[in-house]
């Protein structure tokens, strides 16, 4: 591990074999201002798929791209303020347990948010579905806090943040504990060589699939057309889930219109969402 101050805004010290680049985030009790920007602790984010000195065994996958970013001063604040109550970090390395009933301070049904973005539509959602909770998942952290600042303005109580790889945080959930996972618009990682990196194929599916109760809902959205496809030959390829409209299914009107989606239609993509229920 590189000491701290060998870590600069902008810049990555990478470990000579297996290639982990210490970027800046978060959390971090004090903020370094310099030029007008803030910088974050670092994290560790591990790239090792295409580093030939590691075996392929030992080689990591991941399906997000880790970004930085500005972030204004109002989520700065609430970044800072609210994580310890609020946040919850996924480490990297060995999967590690997550009792739902201890992080929201009660039992409730539990709804996944993987990708929260900005964190409006999980706010909207969350605001509109109080009997149950909402566990956010995202690598950004301007969108993270973001989604903070939105839970405090909306006294919800019923909204958790987690940071990092959303499959290990599944993997450290019981079995058939989720009411419902959310993965909409994820990365469609659109180049040949990068479609190992898709959220949605069969290894995770039959894990997000194994973590909803029965009757339990997956529900997908994407404006990639080809990804689309793909996504449903995937989800009916799993025994376990069934699906409900039978094809691409209606716009629910539980899910609120997103930024990639307006940005999608002005561009005459068309969204599709997927809803599929365990058996």
């Amino acid at each position: 591990m590189p000491p701290l101050d060998a870590v600069r805004p902008g810049r990555a010290v990478e470990h000579p074999t297996c290639r982990t680049s210490w970027i800046l985030s978060f959390p971090v009790a004090h903020h370094i201002r310099s030029a007008g920007d803030v910088a974050y602790a670092r994290v560790a984010v591990t790239a090792t798929d295409h580093d030939p000195a590691v075996p392929p065994a030992s080689r990591t996958i991941r399906t997000f791209h880790p970004r930085r970013g500005r972030m204004s001063d109002r989520q700065t604040d609430a970044l800072s303020r609210l994580w310890p109550a609020y946040g919850l970090d996924v480490p990297d390395g060995p999967v590690v347990p997550v009792d739902l009933a201890a992080l929201f301070g009660r039992r409730a049904p539990v709804v996944l948010e993987i990708g929260s973005g900005m964190g409006d539509s999980t706010a909207a959602m969350a605001t509109a579905d109080p009997d149950r909770d909402y566990l956010a998942v995202e690598v950004h952290t301007p969108g993270i806090a973001n989604l903070l600042d939105l839970v405090e303005r909306g006294g919800l109580r019923n909204v958790r943040v987690a940071q990092g790889d959303a499959l290990s945080l599944v993997s450290g959930l019981p079995e058939g504990v989720l009411d419902a996972v959310h993965v909409f618009f994820p990365d469609p990682w659109p180049k040949s060589r990068h479609h190992k990196r898709r959220l949605i194929q069969p290894a995770h599916v039959t894990l997000l699939r194994s973590r909803l109760r029965s009757g339990g809902m997956l529900h997908c959205a994407t404006d990639w057309a080809e990804y689309a496809d793909v996504m449903r030959e995937t989800l009916d390829a799993d025994p376990e889930l069934v699906d409900a409209y039978g094809g691409f299914a209606p716009r629910p009107a539980h899910r609120p219109v997103t930024k990639f989606e307006r940005r999608a239609i002005r561009a005459g993509r068309p969204v599709a969402d997927l809803l599929y229920r365990r058996r």
